[in-house]
């Protein structure tokens, strides 16, 4: 059973000036808006990187788990790391074998979801989930809506190469998300790499004072000058210089 790095969550409390700053730096599109995410208190949306996603979802009523997670890691910033897969229920059965509980379950036509407690996984809230016929990257997904082939634009932006999960103790964190997806564990110039049919995930020290979460996301691109240009013009890059966008770092990585 694959398991691919699909799609990127952030939470912020204001939606569109996000999903504005990465149209812009990124040349990208929104390819879907999902109505069903109002019954979480939330309005979001849907930008397609390649065959991958980012998602910026924001809290439109108090309350919400969504704004407590903003408190709790103090601003914007990365809120979810969801895969796809080909076969959910293997994954129930593994998850049981390791003792992960399912907090939440999703179905919606023929996607479905598995949203997995954080308390068993560290580090940021992790999906599993599934889409019938969406064996193929350029087949469906569910989250994307319909139609998000028509919105993908890759003239700046090719992919999602990879997510950046940081942690007091990144060692461990990634021991346990090696677990839990079943993919072998490396460590290379004191970084942990879990590498996966499509994608990696990064663990690395946290340092900006926000605790553990998803900190940063790879996009590949065809021109990392032009990007750190339009994101200078905007205002978005840090004294480190790190494209920050929406409390989470973006580092251009060549095709």
């Amino acid at each position: 059973m694959f398991v691919r790095l699909r799609q990127l969550c952030l939470v912020a409390r204001d939606l569109e000036p996000v999903v504005d700053d990465l149209r812009d730096v990124f040349d990208l599109q929104v390819c879907h808006r999902d109505p069903e995410v109002a019954q979480f208190g939330l309005h979001n949306a849907l930008l397609a990187v390649g065959s991958s996603f980012i998602e910026i979802v924001a809290p439109v009523k108090p309350g919400t788990t969504a704004e407590r997670y903003l408190e709790k890691r103090g601003g914007d910033g990365g809120y979810m790391v969801i895969h796809d897969s080909d076969d959910l229920n293997a994954w129930s059965d593994h998850l049981g074998t390791l003792n992960v509980r399912v907090a939440a379950e999703l179905t919606l036509g023929d996607y479905r979801g598995l949203q997995l407690h954080p308390g068993d996984t560290g580090g940021a809230l992790m999906e599993i989930n599934s889409t019938v016929d969406g064996g193929s990257l350029d087949g469906a997904y569910g989250p994307a809506g319909p139609d998000w082939r028509q919105f993908v634009r890759t003239t700046v932006a090719a992919g999602i190469a990879g997510a950046e999960l940081q942690s007091q103790d990144p060692r461990r964190l990634a021991r346990r998300w090696s677990e839990i997806l079943a993919r072998p564990l490396t460590e290379l110039n004191d970084q942990f790499r879990v590498k996966l049919d499509h994608g990696e995930l990064r663990f690395v020290l946290a340092r900006d004072g926000r605790g553990e979460g998803l900190g940063g996301i790879d996009v590949k691109v065809r021109d990392a000058h032009g990007v750190y240009e339009r994101a200078r013009r905007r205002g978005l890059v840090s004294d480190h210089q790190d494209i920050v966008i929406g409390g989470v770092r973006f580092y251009p990585r060549p095709l």
